[in-house]
């Protein structure tokens, strides 16, 4: 967790774009877009993927999914995918939990 480049922007150690920010989780743009809108929602609690959900973490993660419905709403996209890579073998390249919100449409 130390280490960890989500929580070093989580912690506003080094920067990042936030576009909301709560208690429980922030929302940035991603430095290597994959689409027009490509965002990422983080949970400010240290979950390395979803292979290492805890009992009780399912309330992050169904706040992660609200999040990203409500920002999507917000910015007016038209349609949009939501992504979780689960572990190496699932693309997933930076251990922080994290859903991205990605949109050719807005």
């Amino acid at each position: 967790m130390g280490d960890c480049v989500f929580c070093k922007i989580i912690k506003k150690e080094i920067p990042g774009e936030f576009l909301h920010e709560d208690e429980h989780s922030i929302v940035i743009k991603d430095l290597y877009p994959k689409a027009k809108t490509h965002l990422l929602v983080l949970p400010k609690k240290h979950i390395p993927s979803v292979i290492e959900l805890e009992e009780g973490d399912e309330k992050i993660a169904g706040h992660m999914i609200k999040v990203a419905k409500d920002l999507a709403e917000k910015l007016g996209l038209k349609g949009y995918k939501l992504q979780i890579n689960v572990g190496k073998h699932g693309g997933q390249e930076i251990f922080h939990l994290h859903l991205h919100i990605l949109s050719t449409f807005g």
